[in-house]
């Protein structure tokens, strides 16, 4: 999976998931341009840093009319606070919904021209909230759902210059995880929820977008790939194994 003098473009790509995967990308030699508002601050290496805010259409089509060449996009920038839809207006939702969903659509419909010539390919990073409930999160869920559907019909529309497929991601572990899952104790909790038993590295979801974006995947388009660790057990499960296990002892 060798992306030898490619030129990748991650947006959010300073921290957490997002730095995970332009050092992977990097390190499958590709050309790395990361877009954050803010500068990451660790500088990441084999990295050039752009101050970018994709919510700004005017700034995001600009900065791909600068670029000499793009072969493949990631759409990483997004995320939500904690916040039940009763205690916000319907504004802040929309913004929620506007950096999830609009923005994506914004910074690939100004990477269009650039990726058909290259015959290149768009990482959706999706998340499994789009496909649950979401409670607290609930404009997040929406628009990762609306994301996922986005990158289908995307892959449709542009074959066959474009493949454009959605990595649907679980619990990933980066230096922000205390302010979603709590203290190591917290952590190691809710670990204990996924079938393999740890949440994700940013490294993991990096090594899927390498592969979604490489001629390993030639003939990946349209797809959603699900790095969950194996999903979240069923609550159902876990209550019929405790009731099922009491009445066996009063039996």
């Amino acid at each position: 999976m060798e992306l030898n003098g490619r030129v990748v473009v991650v947006t959010g790509g300073t921290r957490g998931v997002g730095a995970g995967i332009a050092r992977r990308f990097a390190d499958a030699g590709a050309e790395v341009v990361v877009c954050a508002r803010r500068p990451p601050d660790v500088p990441l290496p084999k990295a050039e840093f752009a101050a970018l805010d994709v919510r700004d259409s005017d700034a995001v089509r600009h900065f791909f009319a600068q670029l000499p060449r793009l072969d493949v996009l990631v759409n990483n920038a997004g995320g939500a606070p904690y916040r039940r839809l009763t205690e916000a207006d319907a504004e802040r939702h929309a913004r929620v919904v506007e950096l999830n969903l609009l923005a994506p659509l914004t910074v690939s419909l100004a990477a269009y021209e650039h990726l058909r010539r290259a015959r290149g390919s768009i990482v959706m990073i999706g998340s499994v909230s789009g496909g649950r409930p979401s409670p607290g999160t609930a404009a997040y869920g929406a628009a990762k759902a609306g994301l996922e559907n986005l990158a289908r019909s995307m892959a449709v529309e542009w074959a066959p210059d474009i493949r454009v497929n959605t990595l649907v991601v679980g619990m990933v572990r980066t230096e922000l995880s205390h302010l979603h899952y709590g203290d190591a104790d917290g952590l190691a909790a809710v670990a204990r929820t996924v079938p393999l038993g740890r949440l994700a590295d940013p490294s993991d979801v990096g090594d899927a977008a390498v592969f979604l974006a490489s001629d390993a995947a030639a003939y990946i388009s349209g797809a959603s790939l699900l790095v969950h660790g194996g999903g979240e057990r069923p609550a159902f499960l876990d209550a019929a194994t405790s009731n099922a296990a009491t009445s066996n002892r009063e039996g």
